[in-house]
């Protein structure tokens, strides 16, 4: 049973959320809360396994309580913000910060009965995750360097804590990396905030993804939410395709539709590049890129915030190397710099 406390100034938004994660039998709501000073107090008192919080609220903001509470009492967060732009980019904020998870309220995003489903989820990961994982800091080191055209396409896939992994990686991208498609399960309204935030961070171009974009060096293309994306190839051209379908393993985007599009149409002049995350999207196509030729690469445990999905690729044999997430940048254009073969 997951202890969960709700902190949110809307008293109809912690009714909702109440109510609904009440439905839920591996998790019990211990109490809710208006404002973080209530909260402070609540979390002392009733022991929660994990926080539901908003971030823009009266007395003391979201962001600062999540700062305190990160540096005294560590708990996992699943932040609940609304749809704006400003709830986006406090709400990627939150996760650099140390919150675990990131949703939308109900409304425009998806329906109460959506929420307690995707909210369940995501509590079930926060409860999972480990707060000890090093902090990753914004690099000071200088990009790494590509030293000549690679045609080398990288399938990249991650969830819950994703966002900082795949920071570390691309910060150390080169201005010439290669053409790289990233698949983060992220509700859709935080996806152009995060492709947005990853373009400034890396000397490569970082953009969400639209249907027909072709891949090529020196751009990453980042899986809209609530789309799947595929790579396809006509000649010796690359392109992908954003497109809707079912979800597969409870997720769209999913790693596990990239990756194996990757491997039919890429193959051995692929890279699988699998993150953390909870679950097991991703493994079952990582192990297809690998068979059919591909370079695959895990994030190691002690560096995961949840050590789901890399984990169940490794145990299937799915991943040629197992690193820290600090070293997979590195790799990955080592991989890239041997010899390509277009098939």
């Amino acid at each position: 049973m997951i202890r969960v406390l709700i902190v949110d100034d809307s008293a109809i938004v912690r009714k909702i959320l109440s109510e609904e994660l009440a439905r839920i039998p591996f998790i019990q709501v211990v109490g809710t809360a208006p404002d973080p000073y209530v909260a402070r107090d609540k979390i002392e008192r009733l022991r929660p396994d994990v926080l539901t919080l908003d971030i823009e609220m009266p007395r003391m903001d979201g962001l600062t309580f999540l700062r305190r509470l990160m540096k005294h009492y560590p708990l996992p967060c699943v932040i609940v913000s609304s749809l704006t732009p400003r709830g986006s980019d406090l709400a990627l904020e939150a996760l650099e910060i140390g919150a675990v998870e990131v949703m939308c309220k109900p409304g425009a995003a998806y329906t109460v009965g959506q929420l307690s489903v995707e909210l369940g989820e995501k509590i079930r990961a926060a409860a999972r995750a480990n707060l000890n994982v090093p902090k990753l800091p914004k690099s000071t080191s200088e990009p790494l360097s590509l030293s000549r055209t690679t045609h080398k396409i990288v399938a990249l896939g991650a969830s819950t804590g994703g966002t900082e992994a795949i920071r570390r990686v691309l910060e150390k991208y080169p201005h010439n990396c290669p053409g790289t498609l990233v698949v983060q399960h992220m509700p859709e309204a935080f996806t152009q905030s995060f492709a947005d935030r990853l373009d400034s961070l890396s000397q490569a171009h970082v953009r969400l993804a639209e249907d027909g974009d072709t891949v090529q060096q020196g751009l990453v293309l980042l899986a809209p939410g609530n789309r799947h994306m595929v790579l396809r190839r006509s000649g010796a051209r690359y392109y992908v395709r954003v497109k809707h379908g079912p979800h597969v393993h409870y997720q769209r985007p999913s790693v596990d539709v990239l990756f194996n599009s990757v491997s039919r149409y890429a193959g051995k002049n692929s890279i699988g590049v699998l993150l953390t995350g909870m679950g097991q999207d991703g493994a079952q196509g990582l192990k297809s890129m690998a068979d059919s030729g591909a370079d695959t690469i895990c994030q190691d445990e002690h560096t995961c915030v949840v050590y789901g999905m890399p984990k169940a690729a490794v145990e299937i044999g799915a991943a040629d190397h197992v690193l820290p997430v600090d070293d997979i940048a590195q790799k990955i254009i080592s991989l890239a710099e041997r010899t390509d073969n277009l098939g």
